[in-house]
């Protein structure tokens, strides 16, 4: 019988692998929501103690996240939010302009009246958040809208190659905010919902394309 007594309790890494959990999704959600402004310095005491944990969750988040693309590292080891320069948005806007109508077509297939409904629900919070200034709630709800329709599009891979492309434009998508000044909501998104509506795939395809580039040809001014 193998000798169990030096392996590490199942029970005690359940606790630690919380406390990374935690910290990692808090943070992902912080830099894809926009809470942190382009070129934030990140560090594990401030971390740990804006979280409440050790330096190990705390490193592990930060080691997940960089690998995402979602925060930089220096040949220093510092590590920051993202400053994208132009070609990069563009870069990025492509590949948004390629998976959102290719997510949003599968989606149609499966798209029903709750969920058109649920996505006009958004809508509205989205608008609420404008008129209230709340460029985190904009874009909170604006990736929320959007993140809807394409769960219906059942293609996890799909979805998730295009998370990272949110996470690195996050903390770029505030300064959008800042500079549009908005007071409306996204016209597109009302012709994003008539497509549906109608089940036209090409005018869902081309209200989804140009929702992303429009908004991103904004941030390389």
């Amino acid at each position: 019988m193998r000798d169990l007594t030096n392996r590490p309790s199942i029970l005690s890494e359940q606790p630690a692998q919380a406390a990374h959990d935690r910290v990692y999704r808090g943070l992902r959600q912080q830099v894809m929501h926009g809470e942190l402004p382009p070129g934030q310095a990140l560090t594990l005491r401030g971390i740990g103690k804006a979280y409440g944990v050790s330096m190990t969750p705390a490193r592990e988040a930060l080691r997940r996240l960089t690998a995402e693309g979602a925060l930089s590292l220096s040949a220093s080891g510092r590590v920051t939010t993202p400053e994208l320069s132009n070609d990069r948005i563009e870069e990025l806007a492509q590949i948004r302009a390629l998976l959102e109508p290719e997510l949003g077509s599968r989606a149609l297939r499966r798209a029903h009246l709750a969920l058109i409904d649920r996505m006009e629900s958004i809508n509205e919070a989205n608008a609420r958040a404008i008129h209230r200034q709340d460029p985190v709630e904009y874009i909170r709800t604006n990736l929320e809208f959007h993140r809807t329709l394409y769960l219906r599009a059942q293609s996890p891979a799909m979805l998730g190659l295009l998370e990272t492309v949110w996470l690195q434009l996050g903390p770029t998508m505030r300064a959008l905010y800042t500079r549009l000044r908005r007071t409306t909501a996204p016209p597109h998104h009302r012709l994003i919902l008539e497509a549906l509506r109608a089940g036209d795939d090409a005018a869902l395809r081309l209200a989804l394309r140009t929702d992303v580039t429009q908004g991103l040809r904004h941030l390389q001014g």
